[in-house]
């Protein structure tokens, strides 16, 4: 078995994989957010992890004795020069600890590294991490579109190519959401609202060059709500907004680098409206759900990838 952890800015999560069963154990728990509030200070992000790990690791463990051939962690959000959140130092001291007790091998990636092995996990795609491709990873964090190369010393190298200018996707969603009255992180709730609707919409993306920008959907569903637009059809604007905006850096990039394999991780993406259409358009390749949150499930992978090196 290979142990993965990961404490981000959302939830704690643990998992572990069997790589001659192809099997992936993963339990994870969201971070405690206030009603009405849009996310958690870094200082308590940290505080809720080291609470919660504790307890998803003894969950996913469940007693049974496992052999521990190799330890993942992430410990930054992106594979990039200064990329950092305090949060991801509850997993980083944990998983030290535990190599050293354990005496096994552990394995440093990215936050973003993670979420993109989950995601060719998922859909049965892990042959691509020996290829190139284009990988989007839209969460409340990041809006970015990856040229993923393999490489020797990081399995896979994740070179940003398009994103978004401004707000992120997960940030759209969850502003607008905890705005018509639901939960965060607002996702699902927004996800379920939009599927009462039955109204349409033909957006145009704003876009300059391979960037998309997302700040105007904010304003436009609060003068949707301030002027009595049905709280279901604000909901799909947002979303159908946030797909423009996907369509328009896809058909970017693919005029830029020709059909490549596309890859489409991060919570935004477990959306089943937004992923009908791209899956449609474009063929892309989606995580279920449980592998397109934030999990740690892509960083076990990475781990028993990263041991055969």
């Amino acid at each position: 078995m290979f142990l993965g952890i990961d404490t981000s800015n959302y939830t704690t999560s643990a998992a572990l994989y069997n790589p001659e069963k192809n099997e992936i154990i993963q339990r994870k728990k969201l971070l405690p957010v206030r009603e009405g509030e849009l996310g958690l200070r870094q200082s308590d992000a940290v505080f809720a992890h080291v609470k919660q790990l504790g307890e998803i690791v003894e969950i996913l463990i469940d007693g049974n004795r496992y052999e521990i051939e190799a330890i993942g962690v992430s410990t930054r959000p992106r594979d990039i020069e200064g990329s950092y959140m305090p949060c991801f130092l509850v997993g980083d001291m944990v998983t030290k600890t535990l190599s050293s007790v354990l005496k096994t091998p552990r394995y440093e990636f990215s936050h973003q590294q993670g979420h993109i092995a989950a995601a060719l996990f998922s859909a049965g795609r892990l042959d691509l991490i020996n290829e190139k491709f284009i990988a989007f990873h839209l969460s409340g964090g990041t809006t970015e579109a990856l040229l993923v190369t393999p490489d020797e010393n990081r399995i896979i190298k994740c070179e940003k190519v398009a994103g978004s200018a401004d707000l992120k996707a997960g940030q759209a969603v969850d502003r607008v959401g905890v705005m018509l009255g639901l939960p965060f992180p607002a996702g699902k709730y927004l996800e379920e609202l939009a599927l009462l609707s039955t109204a349409s919409f033909k957006i145009k993306p704003t876009m300059k060059g391979n960037e998309c920008c997302l700040s105007g959907i904010e304003n436009k569903c609060r003068k949707m709500l301030d002027s009595g637009e049905k709280r279901e059809n604000i909901a799909l604007f947002c979303l159908k907004s946030i797909e423009a905006a996907l369509c328009g850096m896809t058909d970017a990039l693919i005029a830029e680098y020709g059909k490549l394999p596309l890859i489409y991780a991060g919570g935004v993406m477990s959306n089943k409206i937004i992923r009908k259409t791209i899956e449609e358009k474009y063929g892309g390749i989606f995580a279920m759900p449980e592998f397109s949150s934030d999990n740690a499930a892509g960083i076990a992978v990475l781990a028993s990838i990263a041991a055969e090196k």
